[in-house]
């Protein structure tokens, strides 16, 4: 059988989304006014339940196209040009802020990570973080629940700092840290924050640290770029250079979610492997921390996830046979929907959570 390769019509699939959303919404607004009207009446007759049976199936005949829709919906309202725009306008303040001096005076430690990039790369991949990952300030408000596990704490290193989002937040809680960036436009964007950023592998400049010194390690975002090797060497080496009873956060996108992976893993090239959660996990026991717990965070937010069928009174305590199937249906329509929130729906990351014993 031969594929359709014919492009891809914008405004056909915007058409579509929404004709999705409307046969969705219609359907479960038209089940809504059949359970309130079931409710209102002081009893049920037999006759009273076929609406709602017709009802839900309506309901459920369109679920496919509203979960199939959903990514979509997310990037509703967005227009070409602008987005082609705003791209364009990112790179070129990222080139603009990156000095070629800068770039050049202090040269990373030998990599154990891919090549480096050039500094063209380096603005690029920085203006994408400002486009999708979120603002310096929406993300450093993300980062800053994370300093309760660094109070008190001395010598922090933020492994892959970026553009200093949690160096920033230490230094505002008076936790003295210092960061490292294999990019060379992250670590200038740090530092023209007045942050202590340098350019690096990360390997490598932990490496570098006497053993027991550092007070306690962040990584947010980055053991999703980082070869399996890698990441287990990065480990042991966190462990013997962490002080005793220090914390290590790692923080990646939860794969586990299929809307984060879909949504957000995928689009960056630069990723290597997602990392589900329990494996993180194992890991960092398998080297040695304790007290090692997974966090997750930023759920998907309510207008994404699948609504459930609120059972009406009297169907419930009606023992007619239909009435009795038909509860069974609606409970299988909440429970699957709960199934699917959990694998669709749940959190877009995650953090994994140990101390050094």
């Amino acid at each position: 059988m031969g594929t359709d390769m014919s492009p891809i019509d914008p405004e056909r699939l915007e058409r579509e989304r929404r004709d999705a959303d409307r046969r969705y919404n219609d359907a479960l607004t038209a089940l809504d006014a059949v359970v309130e009207r079931l409710n209102a009446k002081p009893a049920l007759a037999r006759d009273d339940f076929a609406p709602l049976t017709h009802a839900l199936i309506a309901y459920l005949q369109q679920i496919t196209a509203f979960v199939d829709t959903k990514d979509r919906q997310l990037d509703a309202g967005a227009q070409e040009q602008i987005a082609e725009l705003r791209t364009k306008i990112g790179v070129l303040e990222r080139k603009a802020s990156v000095q070629p001096s800068a770039l050049s005076s202090q040269p990373p430690v030998t990599s154990h990570q891919p090549p480096a990039t050039g500094a063209h790369d380096d603005a690029i991949y920085l203006a994408f973080e400002d486009q999708f990952r979120g603002s310096v300030e929406s993300i450093q408000a993300k980062q800053s629940e994370y300093i309760p596990l660094f109070a008190g704490a001395r010598n922090v290193v933020d492994i892959g700092c970026g553009r200093g989002e949690f160096l920033a937040a230490l230094k505002a809680a008076g936790v003295p840290a210092r960061g490292v960036d294999v990019n060379h436009a992250m670590v200038e964007a740090a530092r023209a924050r007045g942050l202590d950023a340098v350019h690096g592998d990360a390997l490598a400049f932990l490496s570098s640290l006497p053993d027991e010194s550092v007070g306690g390690l962040l990584s947010a975002q980055v053991v999703e770029h980082l070869e399996p090797s890698y990441l287990a060497r990065l480990l042991a080496v966190a462990r013997q250079k962490l002080t005793p009873g220090a914390v290590i956060a790692l923080e990646t996108i939860n794969p586990a979610c299929w809307l984060a992976f879909f949504s957000s893993y995928i689009r960056d090239l630069t990723h290597v492997r997602p990392i589900h959660p329990e494996t993180l996990q194992f890991l960092v026991r398998a080297n040695g921390f304790e007290r090692v717990t997974i966090r997750y965070s930023a759920p998907a937010p309510d207008h994404v996830r699948m609504r459930t069928v609120e059972v009406p009174p009297g169907v419930q305590a009606s023992i007619d046979p239909s009435a009795r199937a038909l509860v069974e249906l609606m409970h299988a329509v909440n429970t699957n929907a709960t199934i699917l929130n959990g694998l669709l729906f749940s959190h877009f990351d995650y953090a994994v959570i140990g101390f050094r014993s």
